[in-house]
């Protein structure tokens, strides 16, 4: 099933009149067997968080679930984009920030320093697989090599019908159109990450390393994922990267990439989470930033995903915001909470590292 949501969600800030439930400051009681939070009494307050457009469907799925329990909250979420999210949270305008990557070496003891007795820490809370999108008339069920992707994406490979296509594609019917590959034209978590993919997995075709800004020359810009999913949805011969979600809302033929094992697999909630689950995890204890393996052997995993992060303060909540961070956060972290966003082209937070997130937000003070 793919929802229509994006035109309801599109303004910058989401905001909800939210109850929360198991919001108390000292909950600690486990959660039920499904996984969800035990209801409580609903806290009052206001938060104000701000950060990755990735996460804003997750978000908004999340907050709609809060307004069905019980009312008296107000929570604002603007999807203003991961570094701006960071730096609202490092100023102390934002409760908490969203990130589609954990806070850089430099950012950490900014961070820090606004987390009085604790730390602020890097907990993954939504699984944005990155899908590869293309609109080719004639050419369905295609599929890419890391390899073919790089060449494409780095201007190597212009028609449809090279022999690197083919060869990952023999029964495929393609064209000589002119590829136009597109790219985000803003500073994005999702141009970080899948660069970051090219090169991991591509390195002889891919020099440019990652960054959230585009490097390689040529392509067709377009701005937000958004933007992107209109360019490829509206041209013929246009392929290029989006979160799952924009291209299942936007009807978008999504393409199957081939991981270390050599296998090409279809992007699924199922096959994202076998990479999230092989992940390391880098920080210590309650911090938990994760090293996702592009390369990964795992059988059926599909390799280009990006886990976006919570920023939030271990310890130093204010006392009137902490029983609303917790209450949000550990609904977001339930089962209940990630089953919630499987039909908006989310994968769910393997249970491994699901009931880790739990805890370290019951362990918020």
């Amino acid at each position: 099933m793919k929802l229509q949501r994006h035109g309801a969600i599109a303004c910058l800030a989401l905001t909800a009149v939210l109850g929360l439930s198991a919001c108390g400051s000292d909950n600690n009681e486990p959660a039920g067997a499904s996984g969800s939070t035990a209801a409580a009494d609903c806290a009052t307050g206001t938060l104000n968080a701000q950060g990755s457009s990735a996460q804003k469907n997750a978000m908004a799925e999340w907050i709609k679930a809060y307004q069905q329990k019980c009312a008296g909250t107000t929570i604002n979420y603007e999807p203003s984009g991961s570094g701006a999210g960071i730096q609202a949270f490092i100023a102390g305008t934002a409760d908490f920030a969203g990130s589609d990557s954990a806070l850089k070496p430099e950012e950490q003891p900014q961070a820090d320093a606004k987390c009085v007795g604790g730390q602020a820490l890097n907990l993954p809370m939504v699984i944005g697989p990155v899908a590869v999108v293309y609109n080719v008339n004639g050419a369905n069920d295609l599929q890419f090599s890391p390899a073919t992707l790089a060449k494409i994406f780095a201007g190597k490979v212009t028609k449809w019908d090279d022999p690197a296509i083919k060869a990952d594609n023999p029964d495929a019917k393609l064209p000589s159109t002119a590829i136009q590959a597109v790219h985000r034209s803003d500073e994005s978590g999702t141009t970080d990450n899948f660069t970051k993919y090219l090169s991991k997995t591509a390195e002889a075709d891919w020099t440019l390393g990652n960054s959230k800004a585009w490097k390689a020359p040529g392509g067709v810009g377009a701005a937000k994922s958004d933007g992107v999913a209109s360019k490829v949805k509206s041209t013929d011969g246009t392929i290029s990267y989006v979160e799952w979600s924009y291209a299942e809302n936007s009807d978008l033929k999504t393409a199957k990439i081939r991981n270390g094992n050599g296998e090409f697999v279809e992007l699924t909630g199922d096959s994202a989470g076998k990479t999230i689950a092989g992940a390391k995890f880098e920080g210590q204890g309650n911090d938990l930033k994760m090293s996702i393996d592009y390369n990964t052997k795992e059988a059926g995993a599909y390799p280009i995903v990006l886990a976006t992060y919570e920023i939030v303060c271990s310890k130093g909540l204010a006392a009137d915001k902490l029983p609303l961070v917790k209450g949000l956060l550990g609904h977001a972290a339930s089962a209940e909470g990630q089953k919630e966003l499987v039909e908006l082209g989310y994968a769910p937070l393997p249970e491994t590292v699901r009931t880790k997130v739990e805890a370290a937000v019951k362990s918020l003070s």
